[in-house]
């Protein structure tokens, strides 16, 4: 009998470095870490990999020197807009000092009253207050300053990043609208660098007059120099390094995570799920931050963890058709009703409030939350249990 549902652990692991053997690697903390705390390892067990040691262990980086070259090549090395880049010193300031070294003059457009993953520059109380609608009106630094003085320091962080983001240059200059196409005010080449809004904001621009318009995704599909690269994502997932280079998102992702599922397969004999996970996609309740600043929770996995869920509401059998048994035939009935559910519950009423989000937007935010960011020292989560349910 099971006394335990879904279980995820963090792994201790070596500090992975470029060159270094990722699949054994993981494998030999998964063997060590089962040997030396009596958990066994069973069909359907998932391994979840951060991003980070994947990239590492690639040599997946791009220099400032690089960045700008492959800015100079997509605009020209003549002046540059900039539109919604998120709030960040991890994630973005390399990236902007990268960009300023490479245009002639920069405009920096943020959104407000935050950025698209929550960081905010002020609080939907002050524009309340001064009577600013977001939607439509729009300001250079002066009114922006003039509006709202200098309460625009980050919450969490206590950095102001108009200051900061204007400290890479004296051509840099800050403007605030949420209309994409404000930018062109001030010049028709266009790098777009919101996250999963992109496509939309880069159609925007085109639309309307730019010129010359990229995003993100579109700097660094390919080495430039002999940088590191990704074809799919360009910068998009990208943090700091070091104060002149970023680690980008790992790139050729599939011979890792089909690499340990056969090498495990080869220890064990067992079939393991696994995936390689980046940021999480949850939301901070207090600071109003959604995590998801990777451009998906995913970029590789194993077959399995394709699809969403397919799980019935047993609190509302419990509480309607069931709600006559307690006990032993309860949990009978409840286990009859879980065997016999319908393959497809979508639209079901019985399904209600068990959204079908996909498995590796689910499992990855549960392992970014187990192995944290910080200094745990444990970039790979084992899960177990999580195909099991209370038939099972």
């Amino acid at each position: 009998m099971n006394y335990t549902g879904v279980t995820a652990r963090g792994i201790i692991s070596p500090i992975y470095k470029q060159g270094d053997d990722l699949v054994s690697g993981v494998c030999d903390s998964i063997m060590a870490a089962s040997k030396g705390e009596g958990f066994m390892i069973d069909d359907g067990d998932i391994i979840g990999i951060t991003e980070s040691v994947v990239a590492r262990t690639q040599g997946n980086y791009a220099t400032c020197a690089q960045i700008a070259a492959d800015i100079k090549n997509k605009f020209g090395g003549e002046d540059l807009g900039i539109v919604s880049p998120i709030l960040s010193r991890n994630r973005f300031s390399v990236l902007l000092k990268a960009i300023a070294m490479g245009c002639r003059k920069l405009t920096i457009q943020l959104s407000y009253p935050a950025d698209e993953v929550g960081n905010a520059l002020v609080s939907m109380d002050q524009l309340d207050e001064k009577g600013v609608n977001p939607y439509s009106d729009s300001f250079d630094e002066a009114g922006f300053r003039a509006m709202f003085g200098n309460e625009t320091v980050h919450p969490f962080t206590g950095v102001d990043y108009i200051d900061v983001y204007k400290s890479f240059g004296d051509h840099i200059e800050v403007v605030f609208s949420n209309d994409p196409a404000y930018i062109l005010n001030y010049t028709k080449n266009v790098l777009c660098c919101d996250i999963h809004t992109r496509r939309r904001t880069s159609r925007i621009v085109k639309n309307k007059g730019g010129a010359r318009v990229c995003t993100l995704e579109d700097i660094l599909s390919e080495s430039v120099d002999g940088s590191g690269y990704n074809r799919e994502y360009g910068l998009l997932g990208s943090n700091m390094a070091t104060e002149d280079s970023v680690k980008l998102f790992p790139r050729d992702c599939e011979p890792v995570v089909t690499g340990v599922q056969r090498e495990m397969k080869a220890r064990t004999g067992k079939d393991i799920e696994v995936l390689i996970y980046g940021d999480g996609c949850f939301k901070d309740p207090v600071g109003g931050i959604w995590e998801l600043a990777d451009p998906v929770v995913s970029p590789s996995f194993t077959q399995r963890l394709s699809g969403t869920p397919n799980e019935i509401k047993m609190k509302y059998f419990a509480d309607n058709e069931l709600a006559g048994l307690s006990g032993d035939a309860l949990a009978e009935a409840m286990k009859t009703k879980i065997r016999g559910k319908d393959s497809n519950l979508v639209g079901s009423m019985t399904a209600q409030g068990t959204t079908p989000r996909r498995y590796t937007d689910l499992i990855g935010s549960l392992c970014d939350l187990v192995s944290g960011s910080g200094d745990r020292g444990t970039p790979v989560i084992f899960i177990k249990g999580y195909f099991t349910n209370f038939a099972s």
